[in-house]
C-alpha cells in the first residue's frame, strides 16, 4: 500500500526530518497543533494502529518515547501529548504535541510556521535524539 507516509519514507516527498532508526521515522506535522508537533510512523505501510505486527508495534512506541524525549528537551512545554487517531491517512502513526494546555490537544487550532522555522525546530529536536 502507498501512501504519502510511505512515500516520505522512501524519500519521494520532502519532510523535516526529525529521527530515525531501522524501523520507524519521526518528521514534523506539516499542520502543527503546535511548534514541535511531530508525526512518528513505522516504516512497513499497515493501515490502522493495532493491526500493526506486535514487534512494529513495540518498536514504533518505543521510538515514539525517544523522540518525545528530545521534542521535550527542545521545546518549552508543560506536557508531551501523544494521540493515535489514524483518519487522515491509512499509514499507522503516533502524534507526538507540545503542550501548555488540553486545548494544544484537540486539532482545532493550528500553529502557523514558516519553513525556515519548520527546518529549524526539526534541528533542534533532533540534536537531542538518541537511539
Amino acid at each position: 500500500m502507498e501512501t504519502l507516509f510511505s512515500k516520505i519514507i522512501s524519500g519521494e516527498v520532502s519532510s523535516y526530518k526529525v529521527a530515525e532508526d531501522d524501523y520507524c521515522l519521526a518528521f514534523l506535522d506539516i499542520n502543527p497543533n503546535t511548534k514541535g508537533h511531530v508525526l512518528c510512523v513505522p516504516k512497513i505501510a499497515v493501515d490502522k494502529f493495532f493491526d500493526l505486527p506486535e514487534l512494529t508495534y513495540n518498536q514504533l512506541m518505543s521510538f515514539s518515547r525517544k523522540v518525545a524525549l528530545a521534542i521535550r528537551k527542545a521545546i518549552p512545554c508543560r506536557r508531551i501529548g501523544i494521540s493515535i487517531i489514524g483518519l487522515e491517512i491509512p499509514h499507522a502513526h503516533v502524534h507526538l504535541i507540545p503542550l501548555q494546555s488540553k486545548e494544544d490537544a484537540y486539532f482545532q487550532k493550528k500553529a502557523q510556521l514558516s519553513e525556515q522555522e519548520m527546518e529549524d525546530t526539526a534541528k533542534e529536536i533532533a540534536v537531542f535524539f538518541e537511539v
